[in-house]
């Protein structure tokens, strides 16, 4: 045998073992998981939508903390912003607060080993999740700690689409302005969020701690948490959509909807409901928005409307139907996040929070263009060879 044929032979093996190890590994996964579900509960919401406005609120309440702060984070990166993020913590542990930060193993990866080991001396405690690990080392390499939420003395949570980077307080001229919706809450669902920090934390380190109970809300805000790990999120987004009667908008950096799921937008077009689909036009990716084409070519075709944003980059996710019931979390709508990462969503029932993120929506479509069905039909060759190799990992994106 010829050295290219078994290089050929080495090559086609490491791809069978990769396929047969990531499906097994997601077979086992879907197996042991067991559904956790939590009530409706009454509390406070606050949208944010500008990093600036976020990160002012959540470092006024990292600075009040006198017990417990809580954080996971997908990404934290190696710049000036994230280095005040640590030094913010740093300040609190001295102070005697208990300080336990969790990050992704593949989104904290640029995070300086300098950096962890100063907030590791003054009794922050720090770990990693979703490390590889064998026996199913592809699956778990592509499996992701994707939430981003923080439980302050067990009083204040937050959840949403924003890390830690300068990106995200508009410093990258690439990508700036940053757009994105992120969720201030106090009352009962904070220790449900917390819930889900403890489960995430024990899973990586083997230790467990004391859940702090909220004190009694005195507001009534209806909404509830959803956590998924890559099971049952997607038969849950079809029952809502199932629900829809006369609209359905959805807001998505990537619109890459797994089949069913997709078949049952298709479903709601079919009886009447009005879709429109906000995403970017501008890409943090070199594939996803060729990915999406396919979806919206038919999104089109049935009389849907799509819009890209042009002012800057559009982050958030968000899911409104019928301006009853409004979906806001970590989870983009694509493969990767509804069958495959660690997510968690809040669906809203609140009248007047759902009018606030409809306003929000309104306002991301003022800075956005309207795409025509002629547009992806007439697309530059290179765009076209990027829509058909996505389509083809689009598991993966």
């Amino acid at each position: 045998m010829g050295s290219f044929a078994t290089v050929c032979v080495i090559i086609l093996i490491i791809v069978l073992w990769g396929y047969i190890d990531f499906h097994i590994g997601k077979y086992i996964h879907r197996k042991r998981w067991k559904t956790r579900e939590y009530p409706i509960r009454d509390g406070k919401l606050e949208l944010i939508t500008n990093g600036s406005d976020l990160y002012q609120a959540y470092f006024s309440d990292l600075q009040a903390a006198t017990s417990t702060i809580h954080i996971l984070f997908y990404i934290v990166k190696n710049d000036r912003f994230s280095q005040a993020f640590f030094e913010a913590l740093k300040k609190q542990a001295i102070k005697g607060v208990k300080v336990r930060l969790l990050l992704d193993w593949f989104g904290g990866r640029s995070v300086p080993k300098q950096w962890i080991k100063e907030a590791r001396a003054v009794g922050i405690h720090i770990a990693y999740c979703h490390k590889p690990r064998l026996p199913f080392l592809m699956f778990s390499l592509q499996q992701r700690n994707h939430r981003k939420i923080t439980i302050i003395d067990g009083q204040v949570g937050y959840l949403g689409g924003y890390n830690i980077g300068k990106e995200y307080i508009d410093l990258d001229p690439e990508l700036s302005p940053w757009r994105d919706y992120h969720v201030r809450l106090i009352g009962e669902a904070v220790a449900d969020l917390e819930q889900e920090f403890l489960m995430d934390w024990e899973r990586a380190t083997g230790d467990a701690f004391q859940i702090i109970q909220p004190s009694p809300s005195r507001f009534d805000m209806e909404h509830r948490l959803y956590p998924s790990e890559g099971v049952d999120v997607e038969n849950m987004l079809i029952q809502l959509i199932e629900k829809a009667k006369t609209s359905l908008v959805i807001g998505t950096p990537y619109f890459i909807p797994p089949r069913r799921l997709f078949s049952a937008i298709e479903a709601a077009m079919d009886r009447g409901v009005n879709v429109t689909v906000l995403v970017p036009n501008k890409s943090d990716h070199p594939l996803v928005k060729e990915a999406s084409f396919r979806y919206l070519r038919r999104i089109l075709a049935k009389d849907g409307i799509v819009y890209q944003f042009e002012n800057g980059f559009f982050h958030a996710k968000v899911i409104v139907i019928d301006g009853k019931i409004c979906d806001i979390g970590t989870a983009n709508f694509d493969y990767r996040s509804i069958l495959l990462n660690h997510e968690i969503n809040c669906f809203i029932y609140e009248r007047a929070f759902i009018a606030e993120v409809e306003a929000a929506l309104a306002e991301d479509i003022r800075h956005s263009t309207r795409l025509k069905l002629e547009n992806l039909y007439s697309l530059p060759l290179g765009a076209r060879w990027k829509e058909g190799i996505s389509y083809i990992i689009k598991g993966l994106l």
